[in-house]
């Protein structure tokens, strides 16, 4: 692994895209080998009976969600250890309405496997966004599109023709939806938190931003690796259980917002000004410098990030370091592109 040394974090040591390795299964290998070939036309057909027939059925958020647990339950997935900032095991039934994300508010969620966009929608039944280190502007996606994404090969700039929006808009045509937001851009091995794209900044500033941290054990079912699919599929289907360890933070609301609008005259969030955030990367070079975390933000995701907004992002960011128990990174989508075809070369050969 020395030849990848450039692709850990110089502060920390950590290699957010190395694949988990899998334990040998050894003398359980036939139990494995029966898990595996039992379980794989069970899942096969469930899930495509759901995103070919069930998701356009008008069976009801309840429905959907009954079926999406018999996907999660398909490979054993029945343990979920939750846990909510201020909330004591027990007692969470009396701070439902304002500890959990309800419709109207954004979802900041790690994303180290499929099992992550399944579990929310199981969960919250929510909108689900693609963000990218560029810009501010996210991507609708399906839960089938979320679910592809993780993968395939991330991206730096959205693709040509791409229909864009802000959150803020996104909200206002899903008031009764939550908005699921993955700032990373892409999947990490669940070891570290990457830089975070802008999108998260044009929430409104009175819209609560819940930062999630799924993390799983065994933890060989994250797909760091773009095109990982049997690998994911013989370790999710040939263990008897998985448990997801699932970490909701306080609140943290968009706070940088208005106080970015002093620094710039056009927001990026106003029609009439939709690049309005690429904003002189010198006006703020001097703050930026004084800055503890310049050193986890990339130079396209610093370009026309206000400090206050940095801030905000910040604290998502720690928020999911500390939930996950893990440390932030200052790799980010380039370096895992270029981890990317390195790992590709080294496996062809």
């Amino acid at each position: 692994m020395e030849k990848y040394s450039q692709y850990r974090d110089r502060g920390s040591g950590i290699a957010p895209f190395f694949p988990i390795p899998t334990k040998p299964s050894g003398l359980y290998l036939p139990f494995h080998v029966f898990l595996f070939l039992f379980r794989i036309p069970i899942l096969l057909t469930v899930t495509l009976s759901y995103f070919i027939v069930l998701q356009w059925l008008p069976i009801g958020s309840l429905g959907k969600k009954a079926s999406l647990w018999l996907i999660l339950g398909t490979p054993g997935i029945w343990w979920i250890d939750l846990q909510i900032d201020g909330v004591k095991r027990g007692s969470l039934a009396k701070y439902h309405q304002t500890r959990l994300p309800q419709p109207g508010t954004i979802i900041a969620s790690s994303l180290t496997s499929p099992i992550d966009a399944l579990y929310l929608a199981a969960i919250f039944d929510p909108i689900f966004t693609a963000s990218y280190p560029s810009t501010r502007l996210v991507h609708q996606i399906s839960l089938f599109q979320a679910l592809l994404r993780v993968f395939t090969e991330p991206k730096l700039e959205p693709p040509p023709n791409t229909n864009l929006c802000n959150l803020e808009t996104l909200i206002h045509r899903h008031p009764h939806r939550a908005v699921v937001v993955f700032p990373e851009c892409t999947t990490t091995n669940g070891r570290g938190i990457l830089p975070f794209s802008p999108s998260l900044l044009t929430t409104p500033p009175r819209t609560k931003i819940f930062p999630i941290s799924l993390r799983y054990s065994p933890g060989d079912i994250t797909t760091p690796v773009p095109s990982s699919y049997v690998t994911f599929l013989w370790n999710l289907l040939s263990k008897p259980t998985h448990c997801i360890r699932v970490r909701i933070a306080e609140v943290v609301y968009n706070n940088g917002q208005t106080a970015a609008s002093a620094h710039r005259p056009n927001s990026p969030n106003s029609p009439n000004s939709p690049n309005g955030y690429n904003s002189n990367f010198l006006d703020t070079l001097q703050d930026d410098i004084s800055s503890s975390s310049e050193t986890l933000l990339g130079s396209e995701e610093g370009d026309g990030i206000t400090p206050s907004e940095r801030r905000v992002l910040d604290k998502i960011a720690e928020a999911l370091a500390r939930l996950g128990r893990v440390k932030r990174v200052g790799l980010g989508v380039q370096e895992k592109l270029d981890f990317v075809r390195a790992w590709s070369r080294q496996r062809r050969r």
